[in-house]
Formats: C-alpha cells, structure tokens, sequence
C-alpha cells in the first residue's frame, strides 16, 4: 500500500526575450516495510484490588511500525477478550511516534468490563497494536499478545450530575452531611442543566431551602438572588414557598433562574412502595417513607441485579410504575419496566406523586 507526497519546486527564470517558468514536481513515495511489534507486557498476570484503583497497574510498550521514509505515525491499542479481535475496543491511543502507554487499576477494570470480562474471574485481555499515518493512510496490525487478568465488579458508567434539596422547608432540613439520606435528588431532564422537583414544601417562619450539588459540602450552592433568579454566593438567601403545599419546582443552573409552581395536593397515600422484579430477585424491597412528605420515599444501598424492576404499591402489581429509562425517569402507571444494566449498590428515590424516580450508584 503506497500514497504520495506532492513537493512542488517553482522557479522563475527571466531572459531578454521575455519571462518564462517551470515547474518541477518531486513525487515521494512512502512503503510500509514492517508493523508494528508489540514488545512487552510489564505483567503476564494481574489481579486487580478495587480498595487502590489510582495505582499504576500495567505499561505496554512495543516497536515502531517502519516505513520507507520516515513519517509521523499514530497507534492504537485494540484489546479483545478474543484472540480473532472480531469484537474489539480502541482501549487508548498515542500520536507523535509515541510507542509506550501505562494504566492503572480503574483504567484496566473499566477496560475488561467494556468487553464483556466477569468479575472476579481469571480470564485472559488480548492486545494488538495498530499503527497509521496522521490521514490514517498505511494502516498495519502488530501481532497479539495477553494478559492473564482477573477484574472486580466494575461500577455503573454514571456521566450524570446530581443536585439536592436542603433545608427546612424541604424533605432533608439542613442536616448537610454526606450520609444524609433525606437529602433527596433533583430529576435530572434531557437539558444537563435543568432539573425538577415535585413535592411537598413548607412555609413560615425561617422555613426556606437550598440546593447543593454534593451532599457534605457547601462549597456549590443555589439559593436566592431575587424573585426567579438563583445566586451562587455563599450568602444568597433561602427559597421560599408563599403557602405550604406541593409544588413543582424547576431550575436551570446555566440560566440561573427558578420557578415554582403550586399543583393540587394529592389525596391517594399508599402503605408501602417496594421494587420489584428480575433486579430485586422477583422480591419486594421495600422503600422507606418520609416522616415530612407521604409521598416521598427511599432506600439506600440497594443491591441491584443486571436485569429490570418497577415501583409498585402495597405489595402488589395492581398499582406500579415505570418507563423504559435507566438511573431517572417519570415512571407512568403500568409503564415498561426500568432497566438495570449492571449489578451494583444504589441510592434509590421515588415520588409518587409525579412518578419521578433516581437511582444512584454508590460510589
């Protein structure tokens, strides 16, 4: 495989007769004349430990791909947990020549679990390297190596920022610790920053709330600046609600603007709210109801199964919710079921009111 470099060379010769020019064309013709070799593994074997995953954990290094003339090429590293690579992952890339790369132990942990390795297994992570020119032209593959690795359970891909209710005229007082469950999660929406909340709030005097973005820390906050518009300084006054009762509240943290709006109380309350389904075990988990709001309710550190479940009232699947949207979501009544894509620990939230639901993986 070839392609060409064009140079062009112009000179202007000027003589009695009058003014004539030239061109001459160089053409220079660049062969691939070896691939890349992948050299090394710094380990044949690995057991990863979540307690350190900042840890250096393996560097691979190989020899450059050769050509003709000498040219900036660029590499990838594919893994596979085939040795056919028919189903493979670009797992990082160098540019500038560059032939090393290093991981630690989240980098390989997030990389087997992207092809499919199961946890707490020893299972071999097949590496190749491919090498191209910077228009992605002369493309070869090295040969393949492995790695013997044995991964743990990899936490949800979990891209989503999170905001919170505080105060005392909302669910979670002003109890700011990170181990405050009450402190209850904005519904995220299709705008990264716009969110919503539908509850019950309080009104009186010194009642007011704010919304933090961690749990234990005040060092991002929302609170009021003026009448619709939010304030991130540190001594922006409380929101207020003017009568209580429940009602929906939405931010836009880019715009730096809120509303509420007051909705009917509700008048059905329900004993009990549980999930329900392949991801609890076909076993209902119970969530626990709010002492402040009837209709707000929660669980912390839920295991989870890959699979799906519902909400569901009293026990039963003649009242339930649902809908086809992973992490949050407005669960309809008798909607899809909400899905689980791996198995771990989550902080879960519910509203039945709206059907607005949160679940959280703990970190």
């Amino acid at each position: 495989m070839k392609y060409s470099i064009l140079q062009k060379f112009v000179a202007g010769i000027i003589i009695i007769s009058g003014l004539s020019s030239c061109d001459d064309r160089e053409i220079i013709t660049v062969d691939t004349q070896a691939a890349p070799v992948l050299m090394d593994l710094s380990k044949s074997s690995l057991v990863l430990d979540s307690n350190f995953p900042s840890n250096p954990a393996l560097t691979i290094t190989w020899k450059s791909a050769q050509t003709s003339v000498p040219i900036e090429l660029k590499y990838d590293l594919e893994i596979s947990s085939t040795q056919t690579f028919t189903s493979s992952k670009v797992l990082a890339s160098t540019n500038q020549s560059a032939t090393v790369l290093s991981f630690t132990v989240k980098d390989l942990n997030e990389a087997a679990k992207s092809i499919g390795l199961v946890a707490y297994q020893p299972q071999k992570m097949y590496f190749r390297v491919k090498s191209m020119t910077t228009s992605n032209q002369l493309s070869q593959v090295s040969n393949i190596t492995d790695l013997m690795l044995t991964p743990y359970l990899a936490s949800p891909t979990y891209t989503y920022s999170d905001l919170f209710l505080i105060g005392s005229a909302a669910v979670g007082n002003w109890d700011n610790l990170a181990t405050n469950n009450t402190l209850l999660p904005l519904l995220k929406t299709s705008n990264a920053n716009v969110y919503t909340y539908t509850g019950l709030f309080k009104s009186g005097t010194d009642l007011g709330f704010k919304i933090i973005k961690v749990k234990g820390s005040w060092d991002a906050q929302f609170g009021f600046g003026s009448a619709g518009v939010l304030s991130t300084s540190g001594g922006s006054g409380n929101l207020t609600v003017p009568e209580e009762g429940y009602y929906k509240l939405t931010v836009d943290t880019a715009a730096l603007t809120y509303s509420l709006v007051k909705i009917p109380n509700p008048t059905t309350t329900y004993t009990t709210v549980s999930l329900f389904g392949t991801s609890t075990g076909s076993t209902d988990i119970q969530l626990t109801k709010s002492a402040f709001d009837p209709h707000s309710w929660s669980a912390s550190k839920v295991t989870l199964k890959e699979g799906a479940f519902k909400f569901r009232a009293n026990n039963s699947s003649t009242v339930n919710w649902g809908t086809n949207s992973e992490f949050y979501g407005v669960g309809a009544l008798g909607g899809a079921d909400i899905p689980v894509s791996a198995e771990w620990q989550y902080d879960v939230y519910f509203n039945d009111v709206s059907g607005n639901y949160t679940f959280i993986p703990v970190k």
